[in-house]
This record gives C-alpha cells, structure tokens and sequence, in this order.
C-alpha cells in the first residue's frame, strides 16, 4: 500500500517545517525499530521512553516524514511536521493510511472494569453463528472471521487498530466487538474512529496506579461515549452507580440493562448450576452454558447489543443458548470429583463476584480453597483488597505469584498478606505458583472446589522481563490427574 503524504494528512492539525508533502508513504510507525523504508515516523511520548530520542534511527531504518511536539535542533533531512499532540496525530494518520476502516464496518466498543472480555467474545461467537463476517479485537485474541491473529494488549495501538480494522474490510466484516480499556482511550489509541455502539458493563477499583483517582478513571472511560454520534447507541449497565455518568454528555441514543433495576433489557436468574443457567430476558426463558450472576450481565450486553444491532430476538436466544464459556473465564476442570476453576478475576470486585457465584452453587461439607496472586508494577492499593476479597469468599487462601514483572514475588504477597493477616490461620504464602497450585490440590478431597484466579487465558509468567511459559490450566490438570 502506498499513498502520498499530502492526502493522509487530511483534517489532521500538522505544521510543515520542512520538506515536501508530496513524498510516497508506505506505511505509518512509532517504534523506530518497526520503521521501513518508505514509512512516516511519528515521536509518541509514551510511558517508558519518548520517540523524540529515536527519530534519527528512524530515519536511519527508512522513514521519509517524521511528526514532532518537540522540534529538533538540526535539519533531520527529511520531511518534517509539527503536531501539538503527536499520539492523536499517529491514530488520525493510522485511520487516514489505511482509509479510514473504521467508517465501512460496524464498530462495537465495550469498556468497563470486568467483562469486556468475555462480552465482546460472545457477541463475535453469536454474530459468526447467525451467518455474518465478523471481527473480534479482545485480550484473548484478535479474530478476522475466524482467523485468529495473537493479542499483545487489550486494545492494540492506533496503527494496529486501523490495520486490523482494514484488513476486516478486505475480508468483508459487517461487524468488529472490540474491547476499549481506559489506558487506549487516555493514550488516543481510538482516535478518530467511528463506533456504531458503546458498551459499559462496570466500573471497579483498578488501574489507579496508571490514573491516580477513581474520578479520573471514570471520566477516562466516560470519554468513549462522549464522542459517539447521533446514529451510534450507548449502552450502560444500569445496575452500576456510576452506569449514568457514561450516558450525561453522549450524543447517542442510550438504552439501559440490568438484573436488580428497572431497564430496557432485564434479566432474571431462574435457575443456577457450576456449568449451567436458566435465564429470562425481557420475559424469555432460555438456557446457557454458562454461570454466575457475572455472566447473566454479559449476556444480558449480548442479547441487548444484538437487539440494538437490529438481530431476530428469536434467532438470538437460539444462537445464546449454544455458546460456550471464553478461555480463562470461569473455566471448569474436573478430575477425581475435584473442581478447579480458573478465572482471570484480577480486581477485588473480580474475585468477589466470582467466588460468590461459586458459593451460590457448592453444597454443604465442600471446600473451597483460592490460590490468588497480584501482579507486579501495577496498582499496589488493591492487592490487599484483593486477599481479602479471596478470602472472605474462601475456607483457605493461597497467596502467590502472579506476573511479578519487575518487583520481588514475596513483596507483592506480602503487600497481599496485610490485608489478611488478622486471620492468618487460613491464609498460606507460597512464592512459587506451581508450588501453590499442587498444594491446594494436595488439601483438596473429592467433592472440594479450587479457585485459580489471576491469569485466566494467560499461557506465561513474566518475571523480570522474560515471558516464560505458564498456563494455570495446564498444571491444575497434571496434579488432578
């Protein structure tokens, strides 16, 4: 793909320094080691490092443009331009270079605290099994009708988003379920992207490492409703006291669902099982394969974004019926009459919905036992919120490891163990997440439930760096067996 820079740079607020506008682009970059011949650079000031120190080692690799905040004192030699925020530059040249994707599919967000995930995965499984070319951008996996492409974050850089998003056009999606965290709307991730629909499932203490205040993290996420036009919808879990804060500046046309308040699309839990629910949605009953009051407001977002996307109520509580639980959420293992679960529950609230679910459905005489842990350089103030939680919904905590990235393990455990430690007695600390994970099936006896919780899909462990593989199902089902 080729285009000339004096056509991408349309609408987008850049001052020319020097050079020519009519230079060939073959591509749009931010990390000088990715810049080919060809490309336009642009220097983000990011969190780690700035771009400004790598411009020359762009140009080096290739780049024939480079966009700045900050001017440099030489002649880089090639076409220079000037932005006032050069993050909301790259995602508007990212849209502009690969032609504007977003316009020619219906583009779906869902943000919030827990459920993005899993909602976003289910309306591209319900989307796929009603017949449509579809596209799913989500922490587990980026999806092109069923072509799956490896996610590194929950929503991908500007560049990314807009080349996925093109490469959906390619193969003809009429719909992409993309998941919006508050750190991609804060870094202008979906900048100039234009979403038929918003979703809001929750929000719940997390990230304020990155954002500081909880106000600030809201208004963060609020940011993704405020710049929807009037032909998109805004969805919001009414249920959620900070639901309506999403719906008071929006353009869109806003609708509402919840279990416990008044809404455009109740649901009601008839019926619970550890695999299954009975369900009714605005008056209709129907089965699902999976459980927990969780998963009732997911899917509750679900038929509610189909209803909204125009879709045969019919068709889809039919098609509901036959989906299955998304890959580290609330995923069940059985062996020997043992039950683990693993689930990616990595906030307070998390785990406290999840082991609550699994409280509502163990019998008398079963034990529970969570192995948790916490990840490294990340918001510290919920990781005593979190052994708590863990504990109060379990007879014995498992204090672990989760990815201590660049912090010691037994620090983080023990910023764990303060919010335990008046009941010690029921709370073990074991560094090693192996360890941990055999352990508590060493404790456990046929009948008795083991919580994993922390890492859900995740097949790594990130210490110091290094990605090393790890997956919590694998080893739970080597020490059931």
């Amino acid at each position: 793909m080729q285009k000339i820079l004096k056509h991408i740079i349309n609408s987008i607020n850049l001052e020319l320094i020097s050079g020519s506008l009519d230079v060939a682009i073959t591509g749009v970059s931010f990390d000088s080691r990715e810049t080919k011949q060809g490309h336009v650079f642009v220097a983000v000031k990011g969190e780690a490092t700035d771009g400004h120190l790598y411009t020359n080692k762009a140009i080096e690799n290739g780049a024939v443009a480079v966009v700045v905040e900050d001017l440099p004192s030489v002649n880089v030699g090639v076409t220079l331009l000037k932005a006032e925020n050069t993050s909301f530059a790259l995602a508007l040249l990212a849209s502009n270079f690969y032609d504007n994707p977003s316009l020619k599919i219906k583009l779906i967000g869902i943000t919030g605290t827990n459920g993005k995930t899993t909602t976003a995965t289910l309306l591209y499984d319900l989307f796929l099994k009603l017949g449509y070319k579809v596209g799913l951008i989500s922490t587990v996996k980026n999806s092109i009708n069923g072509k799956n492409v490896t996610a590194k974050y929950t929503t991908p850089d500007a560049v990314t988003f807009n080349k996925l998003l093109f490469e959906m056009n390619e193969a003809e999606c009429e719909y992409c379920f993309t998941e919006v965290s508050s750190h991609a709307i804060h870094q202008n991730r979906i900048a100039g992207l234009n979403f038929a629909g918003a979703v809001f499932s929750n929000i719940t203490h997390d990230h304020l490492d990155y954002h500081k205040t909880f106000k600030e993290y809201i208004n963060v996420k609020k940011q993704l409703f405020d710049n929807l036009n009037e032909d998109a919808f805004a969805l919001i879990n009414a249920d959620d006291k900070n639901g309506n804060i999403m719906l008071q500046n929006t353009k869109a046309k806003k609708y509402t669902y919840a279990l416990r308040t008044f809404a455009d699309f109740n649901t009601k839990i008839i019926e619970q099982h550890i695999d299954s629910m009975l369900l009714e949605i605005n008056g209709k009953e129907f089965w699902t394969l999976l459980t927990g009051r969780f998963n009732a407001y997911n899917l509750t977002a679900v038929y509610a974004t189909a209803k909204l996307l125009e879709q045969n109520e019919d068709d889809i509580l039919v098609t509901m019926s036959s989906l299955t639980a998304v890959e580290g959420r609330f995923e069940t293992v059985k062996h020997n009459g043992i039950t683990a679960i693993i689930d990616y529950a990595h906030t307070p609230d998390a785990i406290t919905n999840v082991l609550q679910t699994i409280n509502e459905l163990r019998h008398e005489g079963q034990s529970l036992i969570t192995v948790v842990g916490a990840g490294g350089n990340r918001d510290k103030t919920k990781r005593p919120l979190m052994a708590q939680a863990a504990l109060k919904g379990s007879d014995k905590i498992i204090l672990t490891s989760d990815n201590p990235r660049n912090e010691k393990p037994e620090d983080i455990i023990e910023d764990m163990y303060k919010g335990v430690e008046a009941e010690k007695m029921n709370v073990l600390k074991i560094t090693d997440r192996k360890e941990a994970i055999k352990t508590a099936v060493m404790f456990s006896k046929a009948g008795d439930i083991i919580l994993i919780a922390g890492k859900g899909h995740e097949n790594y462990q990130e210490i110091n760096g290094v990605r090393n593989h790890f997956d919590d199902k694998e080893i739970v089902e080597e020490f059931l067996k």
